[in-house]
């Protein structure tokens, strides 16, 4: 046992010496709290809390590509809605013309116009369905093509949110039966067929606004989601500034009551020198 009036040992400076390191510890701590506005900053903090934020913090990336895939996925189903909208306007048009054409024999000249601008409203169909294109995808696309809608629901990728093609081309199915012409190919049921041909491309509107609607629903799902998510994790890590710095305020007190400990344990050893002063 060390003797307590001893200056070889200070025991009193050591015990004030681990007390100023302890606090120069803590406001460290606090410093880097204020500092990055975290309270768990490392796994070292608090091992459990870091790997929770960290796996949520990795989920929360993942939303990030599923919120990509289902704006690109609305981007392409809206270009398209476009251009079938656009092809619906062309065959109501059409239909007219079709109309008007009973009204002249073939050998008319006047017969002859409507039928001209019947044919360009038909290739018109075919060029708005090769520009309905977007990042690469056309959901009205003819020629065998098979684009479609897959985008991601989920960050595993298993489950996807689609919108299936639907060839709008005039060589299509749903327009299989629009009149080549208004001349050799017009008949008594041309108009009716017309009018069939722009019934199945509203119908096929419908079913590509149904799949840009499921798709801007479940952007807003998983916008939500992703936010509770970063809420979540800022509770678990974020640290509360108020508290922090109250407790800065308190360890700047115990550290200056700390040094003036440490100067009076250093003078305790020259007041032994008054033993030994001879009256």
């Amino acid at each position: 046992m060390v003797p307590y009036n001893s200056i070889n040992t200070n025991v009193g400076a050591m015990a004030a010496i681990a007390t100023f390191n302890a606090i120069n510890a803590e406001m460290a701590e606090v410093q880097m709290r204020i500092t990055t506005g975290k309270k768990v900053n490392s796994a070292k903090d608090n091992p459990a809390i870091w790997a929770i934020a960290q796996n949520q913090r990795s989920e929360i990336k993942g939303l990030d590509a599923v919120i990509g895939s289902l704006q690109r996925g609305i981007s392409v189903v809206d270009v398209s809605i476009s251009a079938a909208e656009t092809i619906s306007d062309l065959l109501n048009e059409m239909k007219t013309l079709a109309v008007s054409a009973a009204d002249y024999p073939a050998s008319d000249p006047a017969r002859t116009a409507i039928n001209e601008n019947y044919l360009a409203l038909r290739k018109q169909i075919d060029t708005a369905v090769a520009n309905a294109g977007f990042g690469g995808l056309n959901l009205l696309a003819g020629g065998g093509s098979t684009d479609k809608i897959r985008a991601l629901a989920n960050t595993s990728a298993t489950s996807t949110i689609d919108v299936d093609h639907l060839d709008l081309s005039t060589t299509g199915t749903l327009l299989s039966g629009l009149p080549a012409d208004l001349m050799g190919s017009y008949s008594a049921t041309s108009v009716t067929d017309i009018a069939t041909a722009t019934s199945n491309v509203n119908n096929a509107i419908s079913r590509l606004g149904t799949g840009s609607k499921r798709l801007e629903s479940h952007l807003k799902f998983v916008n939500k989601q992703q936010d509770a998510l970063e809420a979540a994790v800022g509770n678990l890590v974020d640290a509360d500034l108020a508290k922090e710095s109250a407790r800065w305020q308190a360890l700047q007190v115990r550290q200056q009551l700390s040094i003036m400990a440490m100067q009076i344990a250093n003078k305790a050893p020259t007041y032994l020198l008054q033993l030994f002063q001879r009256n």
